[in-house]
């Protein structure tokens, strides 16, 4: 039997009956043998509450104090889940971060793992009980509270999983799976049966919120076979591993991401000389503004124009940063667009096929649209498009790369 990691995110215990349910399948597993560690988040809409509140009293909530207050909201969940699997006859057993001494450093409402005591939960385990642990926090060598960031529930189920050796990190939401892109943009979008930590990875970054770019990162640092599953639906959902699940010709691309969340600045005219980006990324930077795609152009006249995107919440902030840069620099002038989109292509199989770039490409041309910037990986082509585009680009390469057809299985010669 196996020792199985199971998280289950604020929509799967919603209310009690969900809890309920949660509680069901959690007994399920547990009666066929396995060892059975459950990590939950708060109820969905708990820690949006809980920060309303928290904001009404101190607009600028203490850090410290903020994770005293969002970090309630797991232990609501653990606690009523123990006590629904205790009425069932299924044994269990609660924990919050800081009492498995989940230890963090002590960086409040964003803290990473540093270690995790695993003596308390074998113990649990061998005296048969299921170990229900509270998602989103742990605490610092001080005691003191602390929370892992937004998503931070799937964090601790990998860093458990990964610390007890689990065989697997089964991640329990409201969908089935990873998708070769969103079901609501294209209806014939497919499940995947399985990808690469890589390809998650990128997804995740790119805009897929199927799971948090922490998570994957530590799952893949060490070698946490993870599934995206259905909370309250049967099937196999997606396995997400190192290598490929099944014998398959690797797709050139696996899947298409794409975020609608960008905004695009230029700054024209910047004299061409060492260190422009860093005169010009570096007061960005010092206003906590992160860049994501990066474009330099040097002109006939020795000029720089220098294009780069950022969050389209930060677009006001990033305008007002440049102008000051514009002066310092002597530069010609800035603008920029807040109505643009990134849509990526993913996929291992992009590193044995030249001309998947140029495919990309052509396919959107044909669609008559245009590409602002380009952005590539080993593993990745990124482009920015008009956000009013951004729909029809997503279907065309959907189709062009034909990813609503299985991969084909190659025979052994």
């Amino acid at each position: 039997m196996a020792l199985l990691v199971q998280k289950f995110g604020g929509t799967s215990v919603g209310d009690l009956e969900k809890i309920q349910r949660v509680a069901e399948k959690v007994k399920g597993f547990r009666d066929q043998g396995h060892d059975m560690i459950v990590v939950l988040s708060a109820m969905s809409g708990e820690t949006n509450r809980l920060l309303a509140m928290a904001k009404t009293l101190q607009k600028e909530p203490t850090p410290r104090e903020m994770d005293v207050i969002l970090s309630t909201g797991e232990q609501l969940t653990i606690g009523l889940l123990s006590l629904a699997l205790n009425e069932m006859g299924c044994p269990a057993i609660s924990f919050t971060g800081s009492q498995i001494a989940i230890t963090t450093d002590s960086d409040h409402t964003k803290a990473r793992i540093q270690h995790i005591d695993t003596d308390p939960i074998r113990a649990q385990l061998n005296a048969g009980k299921v170990v229900v642990v509270a998602g989103f926090q742990g605490c610092d060598l001080k005691g003191n509270i602390t929370t892992l960031g937004r998503g931070g529930s799937d964090t601790t189920a990998v860093a458990l999983a990964a610390a007890l050796k689990a065989d697997e990190c089964q991640i329990y939401s409201d969908v089935d799976g990873v998708y070769t892109t969103d079901p609501r943009v294209v209806e014939d979008a497919r499940r995947l049966n399985s990808i690469t930590f890589e390809e998650m990875l990128e997804m995740a970054s790119l805009g897929s919120k199927v799971l948090q770019i922490r998570a994957v990162e530590f799952a893949g640092k060490y070698s946490v076979n993870m599934r995206v599953l259905h909370s309250f639906q049967d099937g196999p959902g997606t396995l997400i591993t190192l290598e490929k699940e099944s014998a398959m010709e690797s797709p050139v691309v696996s899947g298409i991401a794409f975020n609608r969340d960008e905004a695009k600045l230029t700054i024209k005219g910047v004299p061409h000389i060492p260190g422009v980006a860093s005169n010009i990324l570096g007061p960005v930077s010092r206003a906590n503004i992160e860049v994501d795609m990066i474009v330099q152009n040097v002109g006939d006249d020795g000029s720089t124009d220098f294009t780069f995107t950022v969050h389209r919440n930060d677009f006001e902030r990033t305008k007002v940063v440049l102008s000051q840069v514009v002066k310092e620099l002597g530069a010609r002038e800035h603008d920029g667009n807040n109505k643009i989109a990134k849509v990526s292509i993913v996929g291992v199989g992009m590193r044995s096929h030249a001309g998947v770039a140029a495919r990309m490409f052509e396919c959107l041309a044909n669609e008559g649209i245009n590409i602002e910037i380009v952005s590539t990986s080993e593993i990745k082509v990124s482009v920015v498009i008009d956000e009013k585009y951004l729909e029809l680009a997503v279907r065309a390469l959907h189709a062009a790369f034909e990813l609503e057809k299985e991969p084909v299985e190659t025979k052994d010669v």
